[in-house]
C-alpha cells in the first residue's frame, strides 16, 4: 500500500500510520499500524508534531453542518453584538501593531486594553465570554485574532487566580502582546499550506526572540517582556528559546503558555476544525503535568470545565445530551444526561464528548 508524508493538521481519524512517530525528544508516541482517532490527532498537536507518514487512502472531508445550537447562538442579537466589538477590537489591534513596525509609532495601551475591556463588558460571566469565543471560531488563526483570544483568556484567567487588578491588566496585556514577535517572520512562513522545513520552523521560533527585542525598550512591565520571550519553554526543559526549566520560567510567561495553548488547539485551523474544549483538557491531564506548572493548570483546568458545565454535547455513539456534573478527578470526563439516562464518562471509557454543540 502505498505510504505518503502529510502535515498534522491534515490527519484525520480513521487514517493508519505507516511510521512509527516520536517527539523531538526521542518519545514514541504512536506506533506503525495504528489508526488515528480525534484524541491521537490531539497529541500529535499538544507534542509539535508537525507531520506524519500514513497509507493512502480516501477520507472524507465533509464535515457535518453545525448543529442547531451554534446556529441559534450565532443569529442571536447578542451575539452579534459580541461579534461586532470583536472584529472593531481585533482591526484595531492589527493597526496598532502595523503602526509599530512601518512608523515606529510607540503602542498605545490604553486603547489596546480598552479593546479587550470591550469585549469582556459585552459577556455576563467568564462562562458566557467562552461561549461567545466558541461561536466565532471560524476566524482564521491570524496572529491578530490569536492575541486577541489570549488576552481575553488571560484576563478571566487573572480573576480566577485572583490577582490584583493592576496584575491583571499587565497580564491582559502580556496576552496581547506575547506573539508580536510573529509579525516580524515571513508571512509565506506563518501562512505556508505545506509541511515547514527545519530551517522554516527555526524561523518561526524565532519570534519569541523578536518580540522580546521589540520590547524591551518599551516603558512597560518587565513581566510583558518575558512573556514574549518565554511563553513557548515548558517547565521540563523541552520548550525554546532556550530550554529554560520551571525555576527559569517567569510566572506571567508559564500562565500564558498555558492560554496559548488553549486556544490555538480550540481555534479553527485551514485544515481542521477546531479541537473540542474536553478534549484539549484531557491532553492537559495526561502530558500537561510536566510540561506545565500544576499549580496554574489545576486552576486552568477546573474553572475552564466549569464554564461548559450545561452545555449540550455530542457523545462519540452519536447521541446528545447535557454536561450535569464535573468529575473533580477526572476533568475530561463528566457526567451527561441524554433524555433520562446518566452517562458517567469516567466510568465509562468507551464514550468521549466529540463537541460541543
Amino acid at each position: 500500500m502505498e505510504v505518503i508524508r502529510i502535515r498534522t493538521d491534515q490527519a484525520e481519524p480513521g487514517m493508519t500510520v505507516a511510521a512509527d512517530i516520536y517527539t523531538m525528544n526521542d518519545q514514541l508516541v504512536i506506533t506503525k499500524g495504528t489508526r488515528l482517532d480525534e484524541r491521537m490527532i490531539t497529541r500529535l498537536r499538544f507534542y509539535n508534531i508537525y507531520g506524519l507518514f500514513v497509507y493512502k487512502m480516501e477520507i472524507a472531508t465533509q464535515h457535518a453542518k453545525e448543529d442547531s445550537y451554534i446556529e441559534m447562538l450565532r443569529n442571536s442579537p447578542e451575539f452579534k453584538k459580541f461579534n461586532k466589538t470583536y472584529i472593531e477590537s481585533v482591526n484595531n489591534v492589527e493597526k496598532n501593531f502595523n503602526q509599530m513596525l512601518t512608523s515606529n509609532e510607540v503602542l498605545d495601551i490604553e486603547a489596546l486594553l480598552a479593546d479587550t475591556d470591550r469585549i469582556l463588558r459585552e459577556g455576563r460571566n467568564s462562562a458566557h465570554i467562552f461561549e461567545m469565543l466558541h461561536g466565532i471560531r471560524d476566524y482564521d488563526d491570524i496572529t491578530y485574532v490569536h492575541s486577541l483570544n489570549v488576552s481575553l483568556i488571560c484576563s478571566i484567567f487573572a480573576v480566577w487566580l485572583k490577582l490584583s487588578r493592576e496584575e491583571a491588566r499587565i497580564l491582559t496585556l502580556a496576552g496581547l502582546l506575547h506573539d508580536i514577535g510573529k509579525m516580524l517572520v515571513p508571512r509565506e512562513i506563518l501562512a505556508k499550506p505545506l509541511k515547514l522545513t527545519d530551517q522554516e520552523f527555526n524561523i518561526i521560533k524565532t519570534h519569541t526572540i523578536k518580540g522580546y527585542q521589540l520590547l524591551k525598550d518599551y516603558p512597560i512591565d518587565i513581566r510583558v517582556k518575558y512573556a514574549a520571550l518565554m511563553h513557548h519553554e515548558r517547565c521540563d526543559g523541552t520548550g525554546y528559546p532556550n530550554g529554560f526549566r520551571s525555576d527559569q520560567i517567569e510566572d506571567f510567561a508559564k500562565i500564558i503558555g498555558i492560554a496559548d495553548v488553549y486556544d490555538a488547539m480550540t481555534s479553527n485551523r485551514r485544515y481542521r476544525k477546531a479541537i473540542c474544549p474536553f478534549d484539549v483538557v484531557e491532553s492537559f491531564e495526561r502530558d500537561g503535568f510536566l510540561k506545565f506548572d500544576p499549580g496554574f493548570l489545576i486552576i486552568f483546568m477546573e474553572r475552564i470545565v466549569q464554564a461548559y458545565l450545561h452545555t449540550t454535547v455530542r457523545l462519540s455513539d452519536g447521541r446528545e445530551g447535557e454536561v450535569i456534573m464535573i468529575n473533580k478527578l477526572s476533568l475530561s470526563r463528566p457526567v451527561v444526561r441524554v433524555g433520562s439516562d446518566f452517562v458517567d464518562l469516567s466510568k465509562n471509557h468507551s464514550i468521549t464528548i466529540d463537541a460541543i454543540i
